[in-house]
């Protein structure tokens, strides 16, 4: 990990007179269509009432304690005064049950299978029941999956091979790398987050390396995204802003705390329109009525 920091912080050091944060999203493999401006689906509110309705009615199911709560949203606007501006921003919150309704019918109707569910406890138990046991299992870095515990609990017994411990343990950074471009992006199972989730169904994220837009959109085996509704947006337009203007701010906050570089940047942005017409049931998402990462 330490020469991969220093990488991070020669690249700002050769880059720092470059804009990195423009207003229009950059083209990749993964989105390089024109945009769709479709419209929202028609989507009937009652068709996810009984769930949201569910909250508080029974008892919530717990989930492990969050061991990362420093690099909560939350915590870092108190710990980072670049941070602050966004403190309050609706980004942080979660959206009305007509746009959740409107997003889940949306990613049904690119082939994404959902789960809908309304607690951070009822996310954690979901997500551990999809996963079957004595397969591989790989993570990006994701808040929202720290704040449900279930990286506190991969950390723990569990019956699967919890590939990215073998790739922590590796303390050569070359090493370390190779392994994250081998098995780390071949898992059966890989468990990330989003930046955005669009109302008509697509899925938007970014990263730095390329390790965990490569695992989404091709190397694992299955997909498991947990996200919460404050990830919702209108449209893949927003999605970017979200991302470039929301998400990359939060994260460069938890990398100055995590790694003492100045930000993070987005090297690899990714937009997953529909599921693959060769394994259609290969992403799921885990869709939770609460406020999570960001």
């Amino acid at each position: 990990m330490p020469s991969f920091i220093k990488k991070i912080k020669n690249l700002f050091k050769s880059d720092s007179k470059k804009n990195l944060t423009k207003k229009s999203a950059p083209t990749t493999a993964a989105s390089t269509e024109p945009a769709a401006k479709s419209a929202v689906p028609a989507v009937a509110v009652s068709a996810t009432a009984p769930v949201l309705a569910a909250i508080g009615t029974s008892a919530t199911p717990s989930h492990p304690e969050n061991t990362h709560t420093n690099h909560t949203f939350a915590a870092l606007v108190k710990s980072d005064s670049q941070l602050t501006s966004l403190a309050n921003h609706h980004y942080t919150k979660t959206v009305s049950a007509e746009r959740v309704a409107a997003a889940k019918a949306g990613l049904e109707a690119n082939g994404f299978k959902v789960h809908l569910v309304n607690s951070r406890g009822e996310a954690f138990e979901t997500l551990k029941g999809l996963i079957p046991a004595g397969v591989s299992v790989n993570n990006a870095h994701s808040t929202t999956l720290e704040e449900i515990g279930f990286i506190t609990y991969l950390k723990g017994e569990t019956s699967w091979n919890n590939v990215h411990a073998t790739i922590l343990a590796e303390t050569d950074a070359a090493k370390q790398s190779e392994l994250r471009r081998t098995i780390g992006s071949t898992v059966d199972y890989y468990l990330t987050s989003m930046a955005a989730i669009t109302e008509d169904g697509k899925l938007a994220h970014a990263d730095l390396s390329g390790s965990k837009v490569g695992g989404v959109a091709f190397g694992a085996g299955n997909v498991i995204v947990v996200a919460g509704t404050n990830k919702i947006v209108k449209d893949e337009d927003e999605a970017w802003t979200r991302t470039n203007e929301f998400a990359l701010a939060a994260e460069s906050a938890r990398a100055r705390d995590a790694y003492g570089v100045p930000a993070s940047m987005i090297v690899n942005y990714e937009v997953i329109r529909k599921a693959s017409p060769f394994n259609p049931n290969r992403i799921q998402v885990v869709l939770v009525n609460d406020a999570l990462g960001f």
